[in-house]
């Protein structure tokens, strides 16, 4: 298994097991140059979204790798203020046009529940939502749809008149933060877990564990937590916007944690944070 090696989603279209994520990367040439860096690295899945405010840096990130296009897993999701059928297209076009590319290898509808639409049938917006996303995919704009931050009653407002099923659920899980039940919902129904905040908060590099896991392995605690995702067959999307940790976060193929280790993290609790409640969002 390498960067280059691929999950295969419900619709068979192949997926690289881990990916680059731009979350927080500032816009401009701190984009761009992190991104050209992942794909120098051996990155070939690059992970971005509307409401990141980067997506132009990161296709020029892309289009400076000198990388073929039909090389890299190019994923966006939708910014919270577009969940009705028209604006939902015309953002999809957006994104499209910023990052300089024809189609969209996974597009994600990012949160479940934006507060614009709490108060005004968030249900109904949702379903027409994805109904947007369901044409896009059948014309060929995108190669795969799927959802971020969902949890199963959001999962289940959607197969109310969904006709093609979300094929990925991107949420927060770390060490520490792992909804299981959720997790096991979410396979069932064929959707792929992806991992975002992979190493959680900060507190996670002091915690004990993990650090004597780190020692045990002769590796770092970031590739410690990597590697645990990737066991528990999680796809990962660390990030960051030094070359020497980009290149270090992909070091991740020469170990494998043992049940015992997998265990000892698994009863981890917290030590990460816990991602938002998508309900409860002010965004």
């Amino acid at each position: 298994m390498d960067l280059t090696s691929t999950y295969t989603l419900s619709n068979d279209v192949k997926i690289p097991v881990v990916g680059f994520g731009t979350w927080q990367t500032p816009d401009g040439d701190v984009a761009e140059s992190s991104v050209k860096a992942a794909i120098d690295a051996g990155y070939r899945h690059i992970d971005t979204a509307e409401m990141y405010g980067n997506e132009k840096s990161v296709g020029r990130g892309i289009k400076a790798s000198g990388v073929a296009r039909d090389e890299i897993f190019i994923t966006s999701k939708l910014n919270n203020i577009y969940h009705t059928y028209d604006q939902a297209t015309a953002a999809l076009d957006q994104s499209l046009a910023d990052l300089g590319i024809d189609y969209l290898d996974l597009f994600l509808i990012h949160w479940p529940n934006p507060a614009q639409y709490r108060e005004d049938d968030w249900e109904k917006h949702l379903q027409e939502t994805w109904r947007a996303f369901e044409d896009a995919y059948k014309a060929g704009k995108i190669r795969a749809i799927g959802v971020s931050n969902f949890r199963q009653h959001h999962l289940e407002v959607l197969e109310k008149t969904q006709t093609v099923a979300p094929m990925v659920n991107q949420i927060h899980l770390c060490p520490g933060d792992h909804d299981d039940e959720l997790v096991e919902y979410s396979r069932a129904h064929g959707m792929l877990l992806e991992a975002y905040s992979p190493f959680g908060t900060g507190k996670i590099f002091t915690d004990p564990t993990l650090q004597k896991l780190a020692e045990e392995t002769q590796h770092t605690i970031a590739q410690v937590c990597l590697r645990w995702s990737l066991q528990r067959e999680y796809l990962p999307l660390p990030k960051s916007v030094h070359a020497d940790r980009i290149a270090e976060n992909t070091q991740i193929f020469d170990f494998e944690l043992t049940a015992e280790q997998m265990s000892e993290i698994d009863q981890l609790v917290g030590i990460g944070g816990y991602g938002s409640d998508p309900d409860k969002t002010n965004f």
